[in-house]
């Protein structure tokens, strides 16, 4: 073994004490370097076995060479590098051979020549792949498709038991829930709605014929106005009528104000008050027909044999027609409340609408202008000015 590191030194020193030569092309790399390197790589990075090997012994460039066997090398014969691993590997950065070996500043050119070898053996490429988000993202879907077939079972038997009791009860084979004291408030809201809505349609009716005819009125008054002026043989004539006609006008519009204050707050009870106590009324209806379709199934049931399978049945039977029960209860409850109020309501606002729309009816036809604008006052009914519907001279730029 000291005989491997005193030649690798003997070879060292000489190519260090050589005078490198630069070529024409300004590579300073000759071929006895050439051979020098590939020494120094056999002397480096020998084989399995040094025993199985020989080193070339002697100076670099001498005459005498022979052949030294190393078989009388006793111990190991290498030891791991782990740098030289790496560098195999293709990890790490490979240094310079004469570098490590005496320390010697290599030239560029040689450097940059065995910096930009490539490793004979590239390490290999090992791709793990990642299932878990994968993973997550499938249990997620199954998860929502699972969530989703649930609700459209339990969506599916609901709906079978509905229908069938609904059909039970119009061929007369099923019993039906009845409370006679509301229902008989629900049908009477029922009739008041559509008569309310009558009332509702007429009013509409009168506001567009009598606005037509204030606005007939307020033309026809321009019309005399005009004549007046175009014919002085009737000026007094047309201007009492053109005077009347604007008088009118102006009191049309009044109780043009008025009826539509009477039409506004109608429909604000039919279309608003009304709907929303018959939306609850309907939602009440559909709880008080599935708590007695889920009432059947468990009366079913409990007539049918007891066995173990069947006792499961009947208590999940039971939870469910306990759930709809609780239901059907707070459902009939909203709606007494909601009829009760609704009735208070109606009383209320229909008593003030009703005095409005015959004092200003009164007013407007026996010509007491002062009573007209009195009842509006009375009832905080705004008038909107005259002509306020119209776009202003800069709007209309």
């Amino acid at each position: 073994m000291p005989t491997i590191f005193i030649m690798t030194d003997s070879i060292l020193s000489k190519a260090a004490t050589m005078e490198i030569p630069i070529n024409s092309n300004g590579d300073s790399r000759t071929a006895e370097d050439d051979s020098l390197e590939q020494d120094l790589q056999q002397v480096m990075v020998s084989g399995p076995n040094l025993n199985e090997t020989n080193i070339v012994s002697g100076g670099y460039g001498g005459a005498a060479e022979g052949i030294i066997p190393t078989s009388s090398i006793k111990g190991p014969a290498i030891r791991f590098n782990p740098e030289y691993f790496d560098r195999r590997c293709g990890n790490g950065p490979k240094p310079d051979i004469r570098s490590k070996s005496r320390g010697i500043a290599p030239s560029h050119s040689a450097t940059s020549r065995i910096a930009n070898q490539p490793g004979h053996y590239p390490a290999p490429s090992m791709h793990h792949s990642n299932s878990n988000p994968s993973m997550m993202s499938e249990e997620a879907t199954r998860g929502v498709a699972v969530e989703k077939f649930d609700t459209m079972k339990k969506w599916s038997i609901n709906t079978y038991k509905c229908t069938k009791q609904m059909f039970s009860e119009r061929f007369g084979r099923g019993t039906k829930t009845v409370d006679l004291e509301l229902e008989a408030q629900i049908d009477v809201l029922r009739e008041t709605k559509i008569k309310y809505e009558r009332i509702l349609r007429l009013a509409h009716e009168l506001t567009n014929h009598f606005y037509n005819m204030v606005q007939t009125q307020q033309a026809l008054g321009d019309t005399f106005a005009d004549l007046s002026q175009k014919s002085p043989e009737l000026q007094d004539e047309f201007g009492y009528n053109a005077e009347t006609q604007r008088l009118l006008c102006k009191n049309g519009e009044t109780l043009l104000g008025a009826i539509n204050f009477f039409v506004s707050s109608i429909n604000t009870l039919v279309n608003k008050t009304m709907e929303d106590t018959l939306m609850t009324i309907k939602m009440y209806e559909n709880a008080r027909l599935e708590f007695d379709a889920y009432r059947t199934d468990l009366e079913e049931l409990s007539v049918g044999p007891q066995d173990a399978a069947a006792m499961v049945r009947i208590e999940i039977a039971q939870q469910q027609y306990q759930i709809q029960k609780d239901k059907y209860e707070r459902l009939h409850s909203d709606v007494s409340i909601k009829l009760k109020f609704l009735e208070e309501n109606k009383v209320k606002v229909m008593h003030k609408q009703l005095l409005l729309f015959h004092n200003a009816i009164s007013a407007y036809f026996a010509g007491n202008q002062q009573q007209l604008e009195q009842a509006l006052r009375q009832f905080n009914v705004k008038l909107k000015p005259s002509g306020s519907d119209k776009p202003s001279w800069l709007e209309e730029q």
